[in-house]
């Protein structure tokens, strides 16, 4: 199941030759050579899975997947640990530390395209189970919607002039923006902009992160606050 991948290795060589292999696998592939720089294009990319090394210099492996699990935007990102430390011991902190899958140096491309493939399939179906929910609710989000714009319109919240407040939202982030608004779900929102469910997933996240909101009510509720649709 090709995805968007985030390699993270400071070691040049392998990092070049596993990117390779990835690719000509079907993957999309994004590197870098250290966690921070890692973690700046995790932001930017929204990747489907994260591959790093353990043993980095300033920021090592164990920090760096802290430091995706406790963001709100990635801390459901599966992590595949690299790392030329495969003792049982090893394998064990990692495992409690959240890392999904482990893979020792040296280690056979097959095996590796292998574990990314499954972990994506598994987070494939994670997303239907939840769109099967997001199905369920639609009626309940329709009528939180509505009640919100009742709401909003009573209080005369609605802004009726320029919005006090800029945000700096991309074209299709705009765009979700106005159906989600519209109260259309991930999988309505995606066959009418012509993309998949997990690039609306992703833009909506973005949208959480650029609003600071946490639930699809909260957001169409600022937007409304503060004038962000047309």
């Amino acid at each position: 199941m090709p995805g968007q991948l985030l390699l993270v290795d400071d070691e040049p060589g392998l990092r070049e030759a596993v990117q390779a292999y990835l690719e000509d696998s079907g993957f999309t592939v994004d590197v870098a050579s250290n966690a921070r720089d890692g973690l700046e294009l995790a932001h930017q990319k929204l990747p489907d899975l994260v591959i790093t090394d353990i043993m980095m210099p300033q920021v090592d492996g164990y920090q760096f997947l802290k430091q995706l699990r406790d963001d709100p935007q990635l801390k459901s990102l599966p992590v595949v640990f690299l790392t030329a430390r495969g003792m049982t011991a090893d394998r064990i902190q990692g495992y409690t530390a959240g890392v999904d899958a482990y893979l020792s140096k040296p280690f056979d491309p097959d095996e590796l395209v292998a574990i990314v493939s499954n972990l994506l399939e598994k987070q494939a179906a994670l997303r239907t189970a939840s769109e099967t929910d997001d199905t369920h609710n639609i009626a309940d989000m329709a009528r939180q919607i509505a009640e919100i714009r009742a709401l909003l319109t009573q209080r005369g919240a609605i802004a009726q002039s320029p919005s006090p407040i800029k945000i700096d939202f991309t074209p299709r982030e705009q765009s979700v923006l106005e159906l989600v608004v519209d109260g259309l779900m991930n999988k309505e929102i995606a066959r009418r902009l012509e993309t998949s469910v997990r690039n609306v997933e992703k833009y909506v996240s973005r949208l959480f992160s650029k609003t600071g909101t946490n639930s699809r009510t909260e957001l169409v509720r600022f937007a409304l606050e503060h004038g962000l649709t047309r």
